[in-house]
């Protein structure tokens, strides 16, 4: 067998495997030995088959068979031999007079080559790594909450100030339609509060959606539509009262503080505050790394510059599913998961230029930690090493999960190695100043 390479240029090629009798015919000749062994056809008695009989009935079969098993082999081992990084598959060049008849035969593969790609980590840019805090505003409003929560709760016919009223939005051209409940403190407007004291359970009261609070999103939960709706929305809606609560605030004492924490963990609302801080922070630390990420990864796509054998992969896509895509079909598909090729590629080269690696260790280490939590959340909070390990064990023998938690260990890894070499901006915020630049509005 011979096979041979002819590049194109630096990201296609066409590779020629030629396939000689010698090669496939002893095994063509045992599979149909094997068949004459066992073939059951009228007139003859088992294994007396005749040999002409057989290669008339399963011969070509056999042949295409036996000649697309040692082609494939050879050439994925001639790949892997000559290291060539492909992206996709090998497509065979279809030669629509090809010749079985013959007894040596010549296949064309093209390929479509892994691209040289180089990443600057340390390039100029504009991204912002936040630093999300938990502000004295944020921490009375919290602690307000904590006391509506474990307070007593009253439902009343009237509303008055301070209360919870509960209700339908709807607006039929709109097809909005939904039951929510309202804190009073939440309208941007203190006439619109106003407007509802006094009113009863069954009353409708027309708001309009714009400038109805100070924070878009809050009117896209309430009225539960998208966020590329909520935007500019300024249309009228009813909303229909049918439930109202009023609420007597729990005192800030022990009780309050034990029911929340345990015994003595927290002994005074100063320490409240930096439980709630300590607590948040952590949260927002979580998303705000979660969001550099993704903006580093964004940068590099956007600004990390190298060709893809786009035709090639776009004819790849045609045949790669279970169904065959027409060439519009393969256009959009190419174009909906291009970017996230560019940032495997991407992704591949940093791993390789850092050496960033997981090691069997790191990983059980990882799902330990994780269980360890996952059982604290259920009460469990000191479980034995050996009930640990034994759950471990059990996920290290799914290679799903096993497949998923690698990708969360690289991606610690991936974001870890961002934030030590990627110059980006610090910036302190607090949580509605992040969430404005999470949707892109700061």
């Amino acid at each position: 067998m011979n096979i041979t390479r002819n590049n194109l240029d630096a990201l296609n090629a066409v590779v020629t495997v030629e396939v000689s009798k010698s090669d496939y015919a002893p095994k063509v000749e045992k599979v149909l030995s094997d068949y004459r062994k066992n073939a059951a056809i009228p007139g003859f008695r088992k294994g007396t088959v005749p040999m002409s009989l057989i290669q008339k009935q399963y011969g070509r079969a056999v042949l295409l068979e036996e000649v697309n098993k040692v082609l494939q082999e050879n050439l994925n081992r001639y790949l892997q031999e000559e290291k060539i990084d492909i992206l996709g598959n090998p497509l065979p060049v279809v030669t629509e007079d090809f010749n079985w008849d013959a007894e040596d035969f010549k296949f064309d593969f093209e390929l479509g080559l892994t691209p040289e790609v180089t990443v600057d980590l340390s390039a100029k840019n504009s991204l912002v790594q936040y630093k999300v805090i938990a502000d004295e505003t944020m921490l009375n409003a919290q602690v307000a909450r904590i006391q509506k929560q474990y307070g007593k709760i009253v439902s009343t016919d009237v509303v008055a100030e301070g209360n919870d009223v509960s209700g339908i939005f709807a607006n039929e051209e709109k097809g909005i339609n939904n039951r929510t409940t309202l804190d009073m403190e939440f309208f941007a407007d203190k006439k619109t509060a106003k407007a509802f004291i006094g009113k009863k359970v069954g009353d409708v009261i027309k708001l309009k959606t714009k400038g109805l609070f100070d924070d878009d999103h809050k009117l896209m939960d309430v009225l539960a539509i998208g966020h590329d709706d909520v935007h500019g929305l300024d249309i009228e809606v009813t909303f229909t009262i049918d439930e109202v609560v009023a609420s007597e605030p729990a005192e800030l004492n022990q009780e309050l503080f034990d029911k929340l924490f345990g015994p003595g963990v927290i002994n005074s609302v100063e320490e409240l505050k930096a439980k709630i801080k300590e607590d948040a922070e952590a949260q927002f630390a979580q998303q705000a790394d979660q969001k550099f990420l993704t903006d580093v990864s964004e940068f590099l796509i956007a600004n990390t510059k190298f060709d893809l054998p786009a035709a090639f992969l776009k004819r790849w896509i045609q045949v790669a599913g279970e169904a065959p895509l027409t060439e519009e079909q393969a256009e959009e598909e190419y174009a909906r998961s291009e970017n996230g090729l560019r940032y495997q590629l991407i992704e591949g080269r940093i791993m390789a230029d850092n050496k960033l690696q997981i090691t069997f260790e790191e990983l059980k280490d990882f799902t330990a930690d994780l269980i360890r939590k996952q059982m604290a959340q259920f009460g469990q909070m000191n479980p034995s090493d050996e009930d640990v390990q034994g759950i471990v064990a059990r996920v290290m023998g799914n290679q799903e999960e096993v497949k998923r938690l690698s990708e969360q260990v690289m991606s610690t890894k991936m974001l870890n190695l961002f934030k030590d070499k990627v110059k980006a901006k610090s910036k302190e915020v607090n949580y509605d100043e992040f969430i404005k630049a999470m949707y892109g509005e700061m």
